[in-house]
């Protein structure tokens, strides 16, 4: 079994994940790094010299190249969601967890949205960025948990596994 989660930047991908791929014993894929060291640059360079297109492409491009075998955990970046064949690669081969929080928590975690290098933040406050993606990480999560406010990390993680209990 594979698990992705995706969400807005912020809601704790990376760190949820290496924590839930330690628990399972699984590898853990950080598609963010394997793009910054494809590209050579932070992910905020790249979007401030080459655009949100070329950082989406990059994205995909990463995904698709991922060789998914079994028990593995993928946090991708939070504009995956705009890449149709990235997701359904995804959807295919692993289980799609959204890990969903308010925008309040999220603006509390991400204190300097323009250095994060987030999608579409150049032209978009980060409350319209939240309200578009939020219906495509709904439409390709096969289960959504509901984050609550100072939830501890190792909380989470025991949900995601609940989850797989039902």
């Amino acid at each position: 079994m594979n698990i992705t989660l995706i969400g807005m930047s912020g809601v704790g991908k990376s760190t949820i994940g290496k924590l839930l791929a330690k628990r399972l014993g699984y590898a853990f894929i950080d598609v963010d790094s394997i793009i910054k060291e494809k590209a050579g640059m932070p992910l905020q360079m790249l979007i401030d010299t080459q655009g949100d297109s070329v950082l989406i492409r990059l994205e995909e491009e990463a995904v698709l190249e991922l060789e998914l075998k079994d028990n593995c955990v993928v946090s991708p970046g939070g504009s995956v969601i705009y890449s149709e064949k990235a997701m359904a690669f995804l959807k295919e081969r692993s289980t799609v967890i959204f890990l969903d929080t308010s925008l309040n928590n999220i603006m509390k975690r991400v204190k300097d949205p323009g250095k994060r290098g987030i999608v579409g933040y150049r032209e978009k406050s980060l409350r319209e960025i939240f309200e578009e993606r939020l219906a495509l990480y709904k439409k390709y999560s096969d289960l959504t948990l509901k984050l609550k406010a100072r939830e501890k990390n190792a909380r989470i993680v025991d949900r995601i596994l609940e989850s797989f209990e039902n």
